[in-house]
């Protein structure tokens, strides 16, 4: 696939309304397409990863060399970085939502009315699902897999550092889609890097984009919402939280924040603030923050946390707004749950937030009043991923109140519409 920097106005808009049209046409045939068609294309693309995984990882070879010469971050640079271990992981996450249960023409409720009317909701798909994204080419894979499985055409506008790997990996879907005997544009990779291309999307192509998923940061987030004719699903940043109230043994405790600090800083499940129980503090503090320094995380802590351990920077107000993706960690210590409840529902965003603890009644009450698409206890956030969920894979992870939250999967894809079947009835006058 030809990567182009840029097109005249009035070319680039042509080409893209003609990218949303064949995808419209592709959408049509695909939501009619049986559940073996599109788990044989699946399955294909699975194949078809691992034998071109050379291709693609030479592809990426290109990638990772223009970044680290653009001097982007580690955290992006990780992001973007392919190995085969990660092909690998595309390639299972393939086959994962292969085996899903087929979402679409599923009865999701049923029932008779006094007129004698039957009844069903159906599930069905969205039609055509714009994703753009930035430097993770691993999302062409998942965002490609998840709309073939929920019957979507797809969209892909990747961001210019990802363009030779997404490209690369693009090829791969359709070529997949083609042996499957299912069409090829339902899969369609934006083939410039022009960001006007981005703007055309937003507009919805004449009409033939139902919606527009974002996954990136918090710039082209907030650009997506601001801009877009069209709905979004879409979270604007992790900004997540574990709450400690010492109650959890400490040795647990310090595995479980090591690993969802650290085990990928990049990810949007990675931890971000510390909140501690000021009464646990005391006795556990210096011990947790010892072993997050010793694993190279620089620490940002308030007041009473530096009381208590001296050997970490002055946290500010935007330490509390930050969504780090770095080894970068902000403490407070809080007045128990009440006061780790009043900071999360201050300063969260709804993506994901846990507690450790033993108290039961504690954990139950953090499950009810965290607003946040994904709650937990007792585990690392690094969990937050629609692979872990089962999903397969994951288009994002939604924090708006509409339509779908939390990991956006092939279920999360799908719309319904009202079969209503009758025996000749008439509406009285």
């Amino acid at each position: 696939m030809n990567i182009q920097s840029s097109a005249p106005l009035d070319a680039l808009a042509s080409q893209m309304n003609e990218i949303g049209q064949r995808a419209r046409a592709a959408a049509k045939t695909l939501g009619l397409a049986s559940a073996e068609a599109r788990t044989e294309a699946l399955l294909g693309m699975a194949e078809l990863m691992r034998k071109n995984h050379a291709a693609i990882l030479q592809a990426n070879a290109r990638d990772m060399e223009e970044a680290r010469a653009k001097g982007l971050t580690p955290a992006m640079l990780d992001r973007l970085e392919l190995s085969d271990a990660r092909i690998e992981a595309m390639a299972r996450g393939l086959e994962t939502v292969a085996r899903l249960d087929d979402p679409l023409g599923r009865e999701l409720a049923r029932w008779r009315v006094p007129s004698g009317l039957d009844i069903a909701r159906v599930s069905t798909p969205l039609g055509v699902i714009g994703i753009i994204y930035e430097s993770r080419p691993n999302v062409t894979a998942d965002a490609g897999a998840l709309c073939i499985r929920s019957g979507n055409a797809a969209i892909l506008r990747g961001g210019s550092e990802s363009a030779h790997s997404a490209g690369a990996i693009a090829l791969i879907l359709r070529e997949a889609l083609k042996a499957a005997g299912l069409p090829e544009d339902a899969i369609q990779k934006v083939p410039t890097t022009d960001r006007a291309a981005v703007g055309h999307m937003l507009a919805g192509l004449s009409g033939n984009v139902d919606v527009i998923v974002p996954r990136g940061g918090r710039s082209l987030v907030e650009r997506v919402q601001a801009d877009a004719r069209v709905p979004v699903i879409g979270h604007l940043e992790g900004l997540v939280h574990i709450y400690v109230d010492g109650t959890l043994p400490l040795e647990q405790t310090v595995e479980i924040l090591l690993n969802a600090k650290l085990r990928r800083t990049g990810i949007c499940g990675a931890l971000e603030t510390l909140l501690i129980d000021a009464q646990a503090a005391p006795a556990q503090l210096a011990q947790i923050a010892e072993a997050l320094k010793a694993a190279g995380c620089t620490l940002r802590g308030d007041g009473r946390a530096r009381t208590i351990f001296a050997d970490m920077e002055a946290a500010s107000e935007d330490d509390w707004r930050t969504e780090y993706l770095a080894p970068t960690l902000a403490i407070k210590l809080v007045d128990g749950l009440d006061g780790a409840l009043d900071h999360i529902s201050h300063y969260g965003s709804g993506h994901t937030e846990c507690i450790l603890s033993t108290d039961e009644t504690a954990a139950a009450r953090f499950f009810a009043e965290v607003d946040a698409g994904i709650v937990m206890h007792n585990a690392s956030t690094q969990f937050a991923d629609g692979g872990e969920f089962g999903m397969g894979a994951e288009i994002g992870i939604a924090t708006g109140r509409v339509h779908a939250r939390g990991p956006v999967g092939a279920d999360q894809l799908t719309l319904f519409k009202y079969v209503v079947r009758g025996s000749g009835q008439v509406r009285p006058s």
